[in-house]
C-alpha cells in the first residue's frame, strides 16, 4: 500500500479546521498532518512537515491565502494547493491561480466531496469548476493582449502539436475525460500528454501551464 497523501489545513476558523480534519481522517489513504491559523504560520509549517496537499483559506489575519501560497510554493514546490474561499471572486481565483494554487473549493462544497478533491489535485488534476474556467480564460484573453507587445524572453520549450491540442483544451477548463473524448484518445494517453507538457515547461500544475503558455505565446486565446 502506498503511503498516504499528507494534508495540511489552514483556516482562521477552527470549526471549519476541524470539519474538515474529521472528514480526510477518516479515509485510510489520506492523513492530516497539520493545521494552521493564518498565512503566515501555514508557511512555516509547510517548509518543516512538507505536506502533499494544502487546503488554504483565501481571508486570514496576518497573512491570506494568496500570499502564503506563492511562499509555500516557491520553498516546496511539490505541494499542491487547493484554495478555499466562499465565493469565486474573478480577481481571488486569477491571483490564486498565478501564486501556484492548484485550484478552488467554495466553503459550500459537500463535506464528503472534499477527500476526492485531494485526492484529484494530488494526481495532477486542477480542481477548477466550469465557472470558474470561463471567469479565467476571460483572465487569460486580457493577459494575451497585455503581452502582446512584450519582447520574448528566454527561449520556449517546444511541444508537439498534440500536447498543444491537449494544452489548449485545459485552458477551456476541460478535465482528463472530455479531452480524451475530445480528442478520440483514452484517458490514460492524456494523462501522459499533460505530464510530458508540465515536465517540458518545468511547471507543477496544469494551470501553471496554460498561464505560461499565455505569458510566452505559445497559445492565443479569445
Amino acid at each position: 500500500m502506498s503511503d498516504p497523501i499528507r494534508v495540511m489545513i489552514v483556516d482562521d476558523h477552527e470549526l471549519i479546521r476541524r470539519s474538515l480534519a474529521l472528514a480526510l481522517a477518516a479515509e485510510e489513504d489520506i492523513e492530516v498532518v497539520g493545521e494552521a491559523s493564518d498565512g503566515q504560520e501555514a508557511v512555516e509549517l509547510a517548509d518543516r512537515l512538507l505536506p502533499d496537499v494544502v487546503l488554504m483559506d483565501v481571508r486570514m489575519p496576518r497573512q491570506g491565502g494568496i500570499e502564503a501560497t506563492g511562499r509555500i510554493k516557491a520553498s516546496v514546490p511539490s505541494t499542491r494547493i487547493i484554495m478555499l474561499t466562499v465565493s469565486d471572486e474573478e480577481e481571488d481565483l486569477f491571483e490564486a491561480i498565478k501564486a501556484g494554487a492548484t485550484g478552488y473549493l467554495l466553503k459550500d462544497v459537500q463535506i464528503d466531496e472534499v477527500p476526492d478533491a485531494v485526492r484529484g489535485v494530488h494526481e495532477g488534476q486542477s480542481l477548477i469548476n466550469p465557472a470558474m474556467a470561463a471567469k479565467l480564460i476571460t483572465e487569460f484573453a486580457n493577459m494575451s493582449r497585455k503581452e502582446a507587445e512584450r519582447p520574448p524572453q528566454l527561449p520556449v520549450p517546444r511541444l508537439t502539436e498534440r500536447e498543444m491540442e491537449v494544452l489548449r483544451l485545459v485552458a477551456k477548463g476541460m478535465n482528463n475525460r472530455e479531452i480524451a473524448k475530445q480528442l478520440f484518445i483514452s484517458e490514460n494517453t492524456v494523462k501522459n500528454h499533460v505530464r510530458n507538457i508540465l515536465d517540458k515547461l518545468q511547471l507543477h500544475s496544469r494551470m501553471e501551464a496554460v498561464v505560461y503558455a499565455v505569458r510566452e505565446r505559445m497559445l492565443e486565446i479569445t
